[in-house]
């Protein structure tokens, strides 16, 4: 579980401008994964939701992931999310994609088909069975439309290769049952940027970040202040990124963070519908947040 301590950056997925031949900006993304590894983050999270992984095809998909391991080298572990709502697809993404070089997989509760506790708990153990790398759940209600209770995610962690879980529930008290009775094996990594340092304290691993992707160097900093439990540095830094954690998500993710980028020479604004540029006032917030 040390290869998922600390700060993991869900990455955001760089684009040309519309009408351009290639699609993706494999140069915005060489720079982006150099900037995540100069500024110190523990792992890379490649096609998560902040990807903009739903409208990326399968053989984009493989392209970035390959892009990402030759420009990282083997210097950061590397977590690829494969993440659906058919079971069957998922576990035949897992046993026929490229998935050397990956060290882990991220993948999404259902979501629409809204299953109960027990079809959650069987697509985990259909993932479970299919694949011998370890597994990252993610639970993450707002976009799936369905929680997975602490109960199922306990059961769940009982499961050889689901390692741990990452936690966008928004629930104290899910989170705190879960870390309270997870087996000793078994990660809680926080999925809410803002949440992070009391999520910490609470005895989560660490973060799968957006903000990550903005400021890595302070980000990591906080986290790792916070998991060495010196809290007055890791409150300073927290509350020094606080203002920027909430503008980035005030029209909608990766919106946000997109256009902060931009600022930092990082990538260009570009998007694929239904995900467009953020609106005046949520730029407005960015631009008075910038460190």
């Amino acid at each position: 579980m040390n290869k998922f301590k600390g700060l993991g950056v869900a990455m955001i997925t760089p684009f040309h401008a519309d009408g351009s031949p290639q699609r993706i900006d494999f140069e915005s993304l060489e720079r982006l994964t150099n900037h995540l590894i100069d500024g110190g983050v523990s792992y890379l999270v490649v096609m998560g939701t902040t990807g903009e992984n739903p409208t990326i095809s399968g053989e984009e998909q493989q392209q970035i992931l390959q892009k990402v391991k030759e420009v990282n080298a083997g210097r950061r572990p590397i977590v690829f999310g494969i993440g659906g709502n058919s079971t069957e697809a998922v576990v035949s993404r897992l046993t026929t994609e490229n998935l050397d070089g990956v060290d882990g997989i991220l993948s999404v509760s259902p979501y629409y088909n809204k299953p109960s506790q027990e079809g959650i708990y069987q697509h985990f153990k259909a993932i479970n069975d299919a694949t011998p790398l370890p597994v990252i759940m993610y639970n993450v209600p707002g976009r799936t439309g369905s929680l997975i209770s602490a109960e199922t995610t306990l059961r769940i962690a009982q499961l050889p290769n689901i390692v741990a879980t990452k936690e966008a529930s928004g629930s104290f008290d899910v989170c705190m049952d879960v870390l309270k009775d997870a087996p000793e094996n078994f990660g809680v990594i926080s999925g809410d940027d803002n949440y992070t340092l009391s999520y910490i304290a609470a005895g989560m691993q660490g973060v799968i970040s957006v903000i990550g992707n903005l400021y890595p160097r302070e980000f990591s900093q906080m986290v790792n202040y916070a998991l060495d439990g010196d809290f007055k540095n890791a409150r300073h830094l927290h509350y020094k990124l606080l203002p920027m954690m909430k503008a980035i998500f005030m029209d909608g993710n990766p919106g946000g963070v997109k256009y902060a980028l931009e600022k930092l020479g990082i990538c260009g604004n570009h998007f694929r519908l239904p995900v467009v540029p953020v609106n005046e006032a949520t730029r407005k917030a960015i631009d008075a947040a910038m460190l």
